[in-house]
């Protein structure tokens, strides 16, 4: 559970922010913790140096690790915390509270076969890009799709995506670059990331709905 971000664009720690009943971060950790035999969660030193003071939140881990300087950094601090005779290593957003344990259940039956397998949702909006004040060209939206995570791994191919401690927004490009095979599924679209204040307002909006 990667939730070692320092929560600049959000002004303070996110992952730490009251949704519904409970912070954040505890609603991930609980829908992880309900299909897997162990639970990581990376938090940022901080918060690692102060973990009493956020006790409450981080209930259900097995482990609770300082991240590093990048996400991919944080994963790896997450990893070396997860015993050896691990065979599937699952990386999950703490920012996102909102996925279900049947989407972390579809993840890890695709792995029956590939090394891989992370959700995507279709990119709905219209996209553009930005040339300064005035908008270029409309990207055409054939194929593409939004990345989620929980993303789900053999944990040697991850291990060894990670050896070297490459750099990556996204562990699926990682395990591709040493030539693993990664699926995608359904992803869920209420399986929002949390990034800024607004963002909480409407996860929250949707816990009445969705939980």
């Amino acid at each position: 559970m990667v939730a070692g971000g320092s929560g600049r664009r959000f002004g303070g720690l996110k992952q730490f922010a009251t949704v519904g009943d409970r912070p954040l971060v505890s609603w991930s950790i609980a829908a992880a913790r309900s299909i897997s035999e162990g639970v990581v969660v990376v938090v940022p030193a901080q918060a690692h140096h102060a973990a009493a003071e956020w006790a409450d939140a981080l209930v259900g881990a097995d482990a609770v690790v300082a991240g590093g300087a990048t996400r991919a950094g944080s994963v790896r601090a997450g990893l070396a915390a997860v015993p050896d005779e691990a065979g599937v290593v699952v990386v999950h957003d703490g920012a996102r509270p909102l996925a279900t344990p049947d989407l972390f259940r579809t993840v890890l039956d695709a792995l029956e076969d590939a090394d891989g397998a992370v959700p995507v949702v279709p990119v709905a909006d219209t996209l553009r890009r930005q040339d300064g004040a005035a908008l270029a060209d409309a990207v055409d939206r054939t194929g593409l799709v939004a990345v989620q995570t929980p993303q789900g791994f053999r944990a040697g191919i991850l291990r060894r995506a990670h050896a070297g401690d490459p750099e990556a927004t996204d562990d699926a490009a990682l395990v591709e670059r040493v030539g693993g095979s990664v699926v995608v599924v359904p992803g869920e679209p209420t399986n929002l990331k949390v990034t800024g204040p607004d963002d909480l307002a409407i996860v929250t909006a949707l816990l009445a709905v969705v939980r």
